[in-house]
């Protein structure tokens, strides 16, 4: 017999072991993941202070026949159509996660605003729970867009996105596929999976990233099979097995999270989630674009919001703060990153 009748039996046998391997990570007992509850949120609220602030409306409109859940805050004083501010949040994040306090800002500076929850989170339907698949959330975005733009009182030629972390990346993809977006908000951005993925190895070692591609194999298998989906934490402590075991995540998703959140996402994106690159989209940007950059960002690299500013060229306005990742969302940062927001949304829109 000739050497590729042996090699492709060597081949064969590999590809069935792998097979098998998937299969007994898929239904073999032994995987569960245990629950790790956030504590109530102690961050402000706006909800009921309408004596305050305009009015918040809730809306929702379909994706695939699937309902999305949103708040749409029109302008107090609309003379002409008033330009709109489309929110999504980041990974596993809702609309109740602290997004109604960058909501009522724009809405006070004259700007009507969308926030809505992508399908399987939040109040917005879709089977399983929890599951994050960033080709469903950008279909959500381009759903929230079409929307937008069929809004009796909305300048259709004058709609921005705004996203942070996850989202940061998707607004960069939409805007680069849909040259009638006005400008673009980018906070905090995840721009580069692989790089992201890169340099979670560096800190959590390679047996720790094992384990969790583990997981991951486990709920995407489970899918492929029908069955029901493996879930792990969002936030978790170090050491544990979560999406994102670290200190700062833990105590953010602590201070912002709603009553009622659910600190769980389908383990599948953690060997799909590297393959997200919007940073290579970037130069097909038409838009002004805004980066605020968190410099000592240990979730989402600083070496890729760099890099996108680069290839967006003059359309980028960069602007960095010496803070953590999740540091931007809370107390002065926040005031501080708002405010930036609100001069790059007046000049633009």
């Amino acid at each position: 017999m000739s050497w590729l009748y042996y090699l492709g039996l060597i081949i064969a046998v590999i590809i069935g072991a792998f097979c098998l391997y998937l299969l007994m990570v898929a239904v073999l007992p032994g995987f569960s993941v245990p629950a790790q509850p956030l504590g109530k949120s102690t961050r402000p609220r706006v909800e009921g202070e309408a004596e305050r602030y305009g009015p918040r409306k809730e809306v929702s409109f379909e994706v695939k026949g699937t309902p999305v859940s949103a708040w749409l805050f029109p302008p107090e004083h609309l003379s002409a159509p008033a330009p709109i501010i489309i929110m999504g949040h980041g990974a596993g994040g809702t609309k109740a996660m602290g997004l109604e306090l960058y909501a009522r800002r724009f809405q006070e500076a004259g700007f009507a605003v969308l926030v809505f929850d992508y399908r399987h989170f939040g109040a917005s339907g879709g089977r399983p729970r929890q599951l994050l698949w960033i080709p469903r959330q950008l279909e959500d975005w381009a759903a929230a867009i079409e929307y937008a733009r069929g809004l009796q009182a909305i300048d259709p030629s004058k709609i921005a996105l705004w996203g942070t972390s996850l989202s940061g990346g998707h607004v960069i993809t939409l805007a680069a596929k849909d040259r009638r977006i006005a400008c673009v908000s980018a906070q905090c951005p995840g721009l580069d999976g692989k790089a992201a993925g890169e340099a979670f190895m560096k800190r959590a070692g390679l047996k720790y990233v094992l384990r969790l591609v583990m997981h991951g194999q486990r709920d995407l298998v489970r899918s492929w099979l029908g069955l029901s989906p493996h879930k792990i934490p969002l936030a978790g402590r170090p050491g544990t097995v979560a999406m994102m075991p670290t200190p700062d995540a833990w105590r953010a998703f602590g201070l912002m999270s709603p009553e009622g959140f659910v600190n769980e996402v389908c383990a599948r994106i953690i060997i799909r989630g590297d393959k997200y690159r919007p940073v290579k989209q970037a130069q097909d940007v038409r838009c002004p674009v805004l980066l605020q950059i968190c410099d000592q960002d240990d979730l989402t690299p600083v070496s890729a919001a760099e890099e996108t500013a680069s290839r967006l060229g003059n359309l980028a306005t960069v602007i960095h703060y010496p803070i953590g990742h999740f540091d931007i969302y809370l107390g002065d940062n926040f005031e501080k990153s708002v405010a930036d927001q609100l001069a790059f949304f007046k000049k633009h829109l």
